[in-house]
């Protein structure tokens, strides 16, 4: 591989995960429902996007930052998150997360997964990283294992 090919591909890389960044910031976030087995309905952003909890949170805080934050950016919004179809409305909020709002479900700060690479993706689901472990969330508030059932005691809000 020469230095030009290296070069396109890092700058190709690099613009990449601009674009992502970029996408993690929204003026207005809509979270709504998508459904896969064996997980059921999940919540996801209106791109199809999955959206995950961390169970190292607590209400109303994020515990995901700087090193935490690269595979795991925040769901930021510049207004207020909206509902989509299945979700409730009041249970969508944001916190203070630096200069920008992070968007929350019943309390709970939401996430993206760098790995996830198209719609419906759900390749954080269930890994344990950075001191808790990430969960897509069912529109009920609640974690959902990854064979399907709901996340019990220290992981429901």
């Amino acid at each position: 591989m020469t230095f030009r090919q290296i070069a396109s591909a890092a700058g190709l890389a690099a613009v990449a995960a601009l674009a992502f960044s970029a996408a993690a910031w929204s003026a207005s976030v809509e979270i709504t429902t998508a459904s896969k087995a064996p997980l059921g309905t999940y919540l996801t952003d209106s791109a199809g996007r999955t959206v995950y909890m961390f169970t190292a949170d607590m209400t109303g805080m994020s515990m995901c930052s700087g090193a935490c934050a690269k595979p795991w950016p925040p769901v930021l919004t510049t207004g207020a998150p909206t509902a989509g179809s299945g979700v409730r409305a009041s249970s969508l909020g944001t916190i203070a997360n630096g200069n920008a709002q992070q968007v929350t479900f019943d309390g709970r700060p939401l996430y993206y997964f760098i790995r996830d690479k198209a719609a419906g993706s759900t390749a954080g689901e269930g890994i344990t990283h950075f001191g808790g472990s990430w969960y897509v969330l069912s529109p009920a508030g609640t974690g959902i294992l990854p064979d399907g059932k709901e996340l019990a005691a220290f992981g429901a809000k």
